[in-house]
């Protein structure tokens, strides 16, 4: 401690470590990094719940859509495929809010990997050295971490391609048993418009959302997409068989 009583780190740590001492009863900082840790969290949790809301609103619209076409014959098959549309339209809002939401948790993925661990476990040290010059200048000028296509990728294969999937199995199906076509093809027509053009621009769409799902591509998502789901605790000395 100075002369003028304040805290000082001790010898031999600079302020990259702060993590070292934020557990402390002494440590002044440390009220004050948790509130704004409290308050990254908060915020971070209120996007997080405007994304799940517009994925509840994409699967009830499909749900009826689903329920009104298959509950009469005569009801038109391009009506899965305007559903197919309006989840499109759901889609590029969720990942145009997923940007937004990964401000907040991109932060709080940093504090949590430089500030928290280093205070949990001191001997892992901390991450990134300059994690205290990128989060000031993220508070100076906040700026999206990932691009809209990566952002259309990640909601696609976490929650919007397996709608899409069932929507073309529910076209494919009224198509094939609900129409009066001898093939799907030339069930497909809607208007003048002939069935093998709306088959090659259905199959050119989907062809599209499979490239972006699942082309080889540099995340930039921290933390977020990690090689398996589960990995558990770690067996040691302390726990495990």
């Amino acid at each position: 401690m100075s002369d003028d009583g304040e805290l000082k780190p001790p010898a031999g740590m600079d302020d990259t470590h702060i993590g070292a001492g934020v557990f402390d009863e002494t440590m002044g900082p440390g009220s004050s990094f948790a509130h704004l840790y409290r308050g990254e969290i908060h915020r971070m949790k209120s996007w997080r719940e405007r994304l799940d809301r517009t994925s509840n609103w994409a699967i009830t619209l499909m749900a009826g859509i689903l329920t009104w076409s298959f509950s009469a014959q005569t009801h038109p098959h391009y009506i899965i495929l305007l559903g197919v549309v309006t989840l499109s339209i759901f889609l590029s809002i969720e990942a145009r809010r997923f940007r937004a939401y990964d401000i907040w948790r991109s932060r709080v993925r940093l504090i949590q990997q430089n500030v928290w661990a280093y205070a949990l476990d001191p001997d892992g040290g901390v991450l990134d050295e300059n994690w205290r010059e990128k989060l000031g200048e993220d508070y100076r000028t906040p700026n999206m971490k990932i691009p809209f296509e990566e952002a259309l990728a990640h909601r696609l294969r976490r929650v919007y391609l397996p709608l899409f999937l069932v929507m073309l199995a529910a076209w494919v199906i009224q198509l094939t048993t609900y129409t009066d076509g001898t093939t799907l093809v030339g069930s497909a027509g809607i208007g003048g418009v002939p069935g093998n053009i709306i088959v090659a621009f259905v199959a050119g769409f989907y062809a599209t959302l499979l490239g972006i799902s699942f082309r080889p591509r540099e995340w930039h998502v921290n933390g977020e997409l990690i090689p398996s789901d589960v990995t558990g605790w770690e067996e040691s000395e302390y726990g495990g068989s």
